[in-house]
């Protein structure tokens, strides 16, 4: 008689995706099992099996939505006297692995089990299923050792090694990119450790970063800007703008001045055209900056910011700074940027080289500013000095724009009456 086998209790989560069916009409699984894979927004999780028996028909496919109490399949429990009954589906899949297994010996192979690489159809991880499209393996072609035929990491980069073959002369041809993964390490081995999810962020931005990094030739070059009289004046609008429930920061100025000096240095302003022989000439000055929120930095972004003032650029910040902390910026709030402001004054550091924001071309970074000694020409004197971190595109900026730059941009945050210009 065939028994119904259910999602269990999986909190909170309701109509989640189903990523992986893993097992097949015939197969036999024991109890704890896995039968499918569920993926939600924060967390992938497998299902086990709460009975032990063979399959006769699975009620969910791949893209369904399932929840607690959702019928997975049907599994027909067998006797203890049938217990070697899986050399039956064994035996017909024989003539599709590349050397048959004995028939006499069904249950010994499965940590070696041999994926059907003639078919569409395998068993994977989101994550596994996502390291293999960025080391460019196919997963069709990859022998899983995990149970029933399941792929894992190892295997990945054991096909990926295999492939690695030496070329005529010594050379050696990599997959993807010619990057070696990092070896997986068993940390376990030395001390107590725990797997804790990503947020969601970072999941999307991770990649994100990872392209740009390995697809723009990253420069970046220090200067300081002397922001002495720029912030006497900052705190004096600060104080007003209190009383009206808003803040003027110095990443309001700075914001002010990248814009100025964009006008005057069109290149730090412009994309690479997809056809890699043009620059993509940007009349418009939409500044992105990256806000600090629980689950991660978030690039909200400030439009038109060429035609706002100090005060309008403040209650902005403060707007879209709030909204990304609650985690309600929209799509459109973060897209558009042509140049982009990474600030950790708040924290500390004092330069680092953040990464170009593609398809941007220049990215600025503000660390925390300090009262330094400075030669005035007759003596030193103390002066508030801010330090700036430009990383740039290589193949749409030189050294030499990306220090004129920098120059005008410390130029216009030294005198505040230049940014009425």
């Amino acid at each position: 008689m065939a028994t119904e086998v259910k999602v269990p209790d999986i909190g909170d989560f309701n109509d989640v995706p189903v990523v992986s069916v893993l097992v097949s009409v015939g197969d036999v699984v024991a109890k704890e099992d896995p039968l499918i894979e569920l993926e939600s927004d924060k967390a992938t999780m497998e299902v086990p099996s709460s009975h032990a028996g063979k399959v006769v028909e699975i009620l969910l496919s791949e893209g369904d939505s399932a929840s607690e109490g959702t019928v997975i399949l049907m599994i027909e429990a067998e006797d203890a006297g049938d217990a070697p009954k899986p050399e039956a589906p064994k035996a017909e899949e024989a003539p599709k692995a590349a050397a048959p297994a004995p028939a006499a010996a069904p249950a010994a192979p499965a940590a070696n089990a041999v994926v059907d690489t003639g078919s569409t159809k395998f068993h994977a991880s989101p994550s596994v299923r996502a390291f293999a499209r960025r080391v460019d393996v196919d997963l069709r072609q990859v022998n899983g050792s995990g149970r029933k035929g399941r792929i894992l990491r190892e295997d990945v980069e054991k096909a990926l090694k295999s492939s690695a073959a030496p070329a005529a002369g010594g050379a050696v041809v990599q997959g993807g990119m010619g990057i070696p993964p990092i070896p997986a390490v068993d940390f376990s081995k030395f001390g107590p450790v725990e797997d804790v999810e990503m947020p969601r962020i970072k999941k999307i931005s991770g990649p994100a970063l990872h392209r740009s990094w390995l697809n723009i030739p990253h420069v970046t070059h220090n200067d300081e800007a002397d922001i002495t009289e720029l912030d006497k004046y900052r705190k004096e609008m600060d104080t007003m703008a209190k009383e009206q429930g808003y803040r003027v920061t110095l990443l309001s100025f700075v914001i002010k001045a990248s814009v100025s000096a964009l006008k005057q240095h069109w290149e730090v302003n412009s994309s690479i055209h997809p056809d890699g022989d043009k620059l993509i000439k940007k009349d418009f000055y939409n500044i992105g900056f990256a806000a600090d929120t629980p689950n991660g930095l978030v690039v909200p972004v400030i439009k038109d910011a060429d035609r706002k003032g100090i005060v309008d650029i403040s209650k902005d910040l403060m707007e879209l700074s709030a909204a990304a902390r609650e985690g309600k910026l929209k799509s459109q709030d973060m897209q558009g940027a042509t140049f982009t402001i990474s600030s950790l004054g708040g924290i500390g550091g004092t330069s680092f080289t953040p990464i170009v924001n593609a398809p941007e071309v220049a990215i600025l970074g503000l660390t925390r500013s300090a009262i330094k000694p400075v030669w005035n020409g007759e003596e030193f004197e103390p002066r508030l000095m801010q330090p700036l971190s430009l990383s740039y595109d290589h193949r749409a900026i030189d050294g030499a724009l990306a220090a004129r730059f920098c120059v005008t941009l410390k130029t216009l945050l030294g005198d505040m009456r230049k940014l009425m210009w």
